[in-house]
């Protein structure tokens, strides 16, 4: 009916009518064509990422099962309790191997994923990763030890997407420079975690990899951007970690989920490899730092970061090694404190935790003074600006618009 009344309609004008409305309708089909086209095209490249995804688990559920009928008696269990620093010890003495902590960490990373959906690939390099350890002849701070590194850390065949999909077909040709120091100290890189869509969001979802949710409530969030490594190292499947902080990116996912996280002072660390999305951005520095169980593991991973490996590959990181004798000082120290900044509202819980360490540090000899940060909705509304400068086109260009994925409600 409606098409015979366009007919009429169009027979009742003059011919130059029927060109334009004929023009029109040939614009209109190429555009929702194109964008059609398009749509299928980015459908494709994610459904291909999840089957590489998919692979790589089977491919270490394969090697997992061989390894368990060479060794039977292995107990697991016992290896993924054990600290950090007592585990490094058992490796250096040959208590345990590197293959067997190894295989630990790879069948409860792959239980504790079925469930929180915390890793975005397996490194399936992880025999030739054992092959070359063997190989040193000195073995480093982290021999042995199974680590894992947030999606956007770059590693060679693999992409780092900041979870968009116009970067899926971005291979990246080598190593980042954290990832060639972690191999240099003897660390076995096996899995990278999973982020927000263009990192910048406290919950971690995107249209590629999906959500990750928290290990101690299926109903709340990880946390983010590095809500991956949170979520996977509270479970168990990850004993080190490395993620990035721009605006709380290690410090909100190691709350949210209960682990120590560190940001290192910004230039510290080699962000060599490391894709941003935010293209040309310098105001607001991302950092690169360690995530964990406990304090001691952070602190003994930065003294392997700190070595001439990463100063060698990225000469502007200052040359300067970790400092025992400052860290190890029980001089006293002014330390100053603030229950609230006027502008973000702490719960009961945060003030009752800052009270206590509050209490702690001052029976341990040190002055605790207590201040007001000014202005912090001032400064709030500058961070905002300085991350996006362009008015955010940077990020909507990158943005794929066409997909909806899950969040949490």
């Amino acid at each position: 009916m409606m098409q015979e009344k366009v007919l009429e309609f169009l027979e009742q004008r003059p011919p130059e009518w029927r060109l334009v409305a004929s023009a029109g309708c040939v614009l209109a089909a190429s555009f929702f064509g194109l964008r059609w086209r398009k749509r299928r095209q980015i459908q494709k490249r994610m459904e291909e990422e999840r089957k590489r995804r998919a692979e790589s688990e089977r491919h270490m559920r394969r090697e997992l099962r061989d390894f368990h009928k060479q060794n039977p008696a292995v107990d697991s269990k016992k290896i993924l309790e054990l600290p950090l620093l007592e585990l490094i010890e058992k490796l250096k003495d040959d208590s345990l191997t590197p293959e067997t902590v190894l295989y630990s960490y790879v069948e409860k990373a792959l239980e504790v994923n079925d469930d929180l959906n915390c890793v975005t690939v397996f490194l399936t390099d992880c025999k030739e990763q054992l092959k070359n350890l063997r190989a040193e002849r000195v073995r480093g701070p982290l021999y042995g030890v199974p680590v894992t590194i947030k999606e956007h850390v770059g590693y060679q065949g693999h992409p780092s997407t900041c979870g968009l999909v116009q970067y899926l077909d971005v291979l990246d040709k080598e190593d980042s420079v954290m990832v060639s120091v972690l191999k240099k100290q003897g660390a076995i890189v096996f899995a990278k975690t999973n982020v927000p869509q263009t990192l910048l969001c406290y919950e971690t979802s995107n249209p590629i990899y999906g959500l990750t949710v928290n290990p101690h409530n299926r109903a709340k969030g990880a946390g983010g951007s590095s809500g991956g490594e949170g979520a996977l190292i509270v479970a168990g499947g990850s004993i080190l970690g490395i993620g990035t902080d721009l605006g709380g990116s290690i410090r909100l996912p190691s709350s949210f989920c209960g682990i120590p996280g560190f940001k290192p002072t910004p230039e510290r660390m080699s962000l060599g490899g490391v894709r941003s999305c935010i293209d040309g951005m310098t105001a607001v520095p991302l950092c690169i730092g360690p995530m964990a169980r406990d304090v001691d593991s952070l602190v003994l991973s930065m003294k392997a970061f700190w070595c001439d490996k990463m100063f060698h590959l990225d000469p502007s990181i200052p040359p300067i090694c970790f400092n025992e004798e400052t860290f190890s000082s029980i001089s006293s120290l002014r330390i100053g404190y603030y229950e609230e900044d006027g502008y973000f509202q702490p719960n009961p819980g945060m003030r009752r935790v800052l009270l206590e360490a509050k209490q702690l540090l001052e029976a341990a000899g040190h002055q605790l003074v207590p201040f007001r940060p000014p202005r912090v909705n001032t400064i709030y509304e500058m961070f905002i600006k300085a991350m996006v400068g362009d008015g955010g086109r940077t990020l909507a260009d990158k943005l794929y618009v066409y997909c909806t994925h899950q969040v949490l409600t």
